[in-house]
């Protein structure tokens, strides 16, 4: 049977400007191509998981718009069951990014509809595991890890504080070297698993290295979705008992795929064709 997952977060319209070179303060950037895609942290997250084969429900908030009829359009073509997807008035979520010729980005995030999801119905009668990240009101995030009893995993980005309560329900911790550094709790995390850009991820149990893993990119196009990606790959491995090594080297692999395509929700093969 394949996995089951939740997935709460983010469902914005990205808009993509790939320069040279990213402005600097006060600077203006000539050249750029500019995309108008699918995106946000959940909905990213959401479709990796669906293209890697897993059963996926996405919970979030687009509005009553062009924009959000249109995002909820690409989760259902790529699998993702939108039932617990709220529509509400006024404008959808919106991302502007900026990737230079290395694939680095800079993004700017105007949350909209991401911002108003009703708290007290996002995850009443949910029995699957959840992938959630922090783009969306903290309120709804500790509700939902209140409302289900499966697996939690949570993706710290961005970075802001959280509860006791929260850190104590959270299974397993994903997070990049940045987002550990300014969240020192992590370092005492019964489970984290950190990624070091091109030096690949390690598994980390109350801060000691138990697996680990590499998988160096062929190219880097775009690495706005590669993290949730990873994440989305990481969480259905451990859903399907792959190993911890397993797990996070499958994850890597996905991540080095994502890193090589322009989209924010890169094109995935099942997951097993990414297994050691």
């Amino acid at each position: 049977m394949p996995a089951r997952l939740a997935v709460l977060g983010s469902i914005n319209l990205d808009l993509v400007a790939s320069v040279a070179a990213a402005p600097r303060q006060g600077e203006t950037v000539l050249g750029g191509d500019l995309q108008r895609q699918p995106g946000g942290k959940g909905a990213n997250q959401a479709i990796a998981a669906a293209r890697l084969g897993a059963r996926v429900e996405m919970i979030g908030a687009v509005g009553d718009d062009d924009p959000g009829r249109e995002l909820l359009a690409a989760l259902r073509h790529s699998g993702v069951n939108t039932s617990r997807v709220q529509v509400v008035h006024g404008a959808s979520g919106v991302a502007l990014i900026v990737v230079d010729s290395a694939g680095e980005n800079t993004i700017v995030v105007c949350p909209g509809a991401g911002l108003r999801i009703d708290a007290m119905v996002a995850g009443a009668g949910l029995d699957a595991a959840v992938l959630a990240q922090l783009e969306v009101d903290m309120e709804v995030v500790e509700q939902v890890a209140r409302q289900t009893t499966g697996p939690f995993f949570l993706n710290v980005s961005p970075v802001t504080d959280l509860s006791q309560e929260l850190r104590d329900r959270v299974d397993l911790f994903i997070v990049n070297e940045g987002e550990y550094e300014k969240s020192p709790y992590l370092a005492t995390a019964s489970q984290v698993a950190l990624t070091l850009g091109a030096e690949g991820a390690v598994l980390l149990r109350r801060g000691r290295v138990v697996a680990k893993a590499r998988v160096p990119a062929e190219r880097v196009v775009n690495t706005v979705g590669a993290g949730d990606a990873f994440a989305a790959a990481l969480a259905v491995a451990l859903l399907e008992d792959y190993s911890e090594s397993d797990a996070l080297e499958t994850a890597c692999r996905v991540g080095a795929v994502a890193v090589a395509d322009p989209q924010s929700q890169p094109t995935l093969r099942p997951l097993a064709y990414y297994a050691p």
